[in-house]
């Protein structure tokens, strides 16, 4: 087998080895599914006022990042730990779960709540799963489609309310029934760290390619429950939301893979928090020392769904989003050079094609 081949480690960051960005210390809070209780809001809203830059940073993998912190990271840690944020510190990392954000809400074929525990004790109960790369990814899909789309090293998709496809790397393979999927992920997660070499994803190993779905993110706005009730789903401009906005949810919500946030409890004050565009940005100057513009205030005006970025990297971009890069003044557009001040209207005619 062949493997790709990295020149460097794996340096995804957590919170016991945060990044040393041009802000200041990032930690990444990973959040299993994306569930987080009301209490646990509450924490991070007080790290991100007190320790950091007042702010938590949505991400595509339904997690939390805090900047602008300290580098001795150690009353961050307590917090966090106390909250119940952090059960296993040697597979803090690790510890990265997609779910089907509605699911035992609205829809799907089976509730994977359950099996989002399950799999978070499981993983942290194998010491060598410790090991695995920071960027690798674990789904579980109710049956809709929806984080099956999201580039998952492994995720075990429902068929019907008893039996699911495991999928490599997005491509499918053996039936597992629900009893097993956690099992099942496990064991390949396993056979990954024993032939990886250097790769970071299954993708990089020979025999593996990655597999494009389209994606189906959580629409935007008021949703019914099915058992009656309303929930809301909001998505707030570059998934950047305040410590007072992380407070005004008032009770346990999950984070989206599409830096959205999922409101099981509706109410209507909370549509305020959603941007009506769709728009996203790297995080840019000042706080990254790589980026070449301050690409959130020359992202603002522009309502196509694009994503700025600031370097090469093209940290956080969907695939499916308009490319635009800093570059020589202005952006590079899909390739092409535009200045700063037609972006709104070169992208307003890209969005509207």
């Amino acid at each position: 087998m062949s493997i790709s081949a990295r020149a460097r480690p794996d340096a995804c960051p957590g919170v016991f080895a945060t990044h040393d960005a041009a802000d200041g210390a990032l930690a990444r809070v990973r959040l299993p599914g994306g569930r987080v209780t009301a209490a646990q809001l509450d924490v991070l809203a007080g790290c991100a006022e007190e320790l950091g830059d007042g702010s938590a940073h949505l991400t595509s993998r339904g997690n939390v990042q805090l900047r602008g912190l300290s580098r001795d990271t150690g009353e961050l840690v307590g917090r966090l730990s106390d909250a119940g944020l952090l059960p296993a510190p040697a597979h803090e990392r690790v510890r990265n779960f997609l779910a089907s954000p509605l699911s035992g809400l609205v829809g799907g074929v089976v509730d994977v709540r359950p099996l989002v525990a399950e799999l978070d004790a499981a993983v942290c109960a194998a010491p060598e799963l410790a090991g695995l790369p920071g960027r690798f990814l674990f789904a579980l899909d109710d049956g809709r489609g929806d984080v099956a789309a999201e580039d998952a090293d492994l995720c075990w998709q429902a068929l019907d309310d008893r039996t699911g496809v495991l999928l490599r790397a997005g491509a499918p393979g053996s039936r597992v029934p629900i009893a097993d999927a956690v099992e099942a992920l496990v064991r390949e997660a396993s056979r990954f760290l024993e032939v990886r070499g250097t790769a970071w994803r299954m993708r990089e190993l020979s025999g593996f390619s990655e597999v494009t779905r389209p994606r189906r993110p959580v629409s935007v706005g008021p949703f019914a429950r099915d058992d009656g009730g309303r929930g809301i789903c909001v998505a707030p401009l570059f998934g950047q939301l305040s410590a007072e906005q992380l407070r005004s949810f008032r009770g346990d919500v999950v984070v989206t893979p599409w830096r959205s946030v999922v409101v099981p409890e509706y109410r209507p004050e909370l549509a305020a928090l959603s941007s009506d565009t769709g728009v996203g940005a790297c995080i840019g100057r000042p706080g990254c020392a790589k980026s070449r513009a301050d690409v959130r205030a020359d992202a603002r005006g522009v309502t196509a769904r694009a994503h700025f970025s600031g370097c090469e990297r093209r940290c956080g971009k969907p695939r499916d989003a308009l490319d635009v890069v800093a570059a020589d003044g202005g952006y590079l557009v899909e390739g092409a050079w535009v200045p700063v001040e037609a972006l709104v209207d070169v992208l307003g005619q890209k969005g509207n094609r």
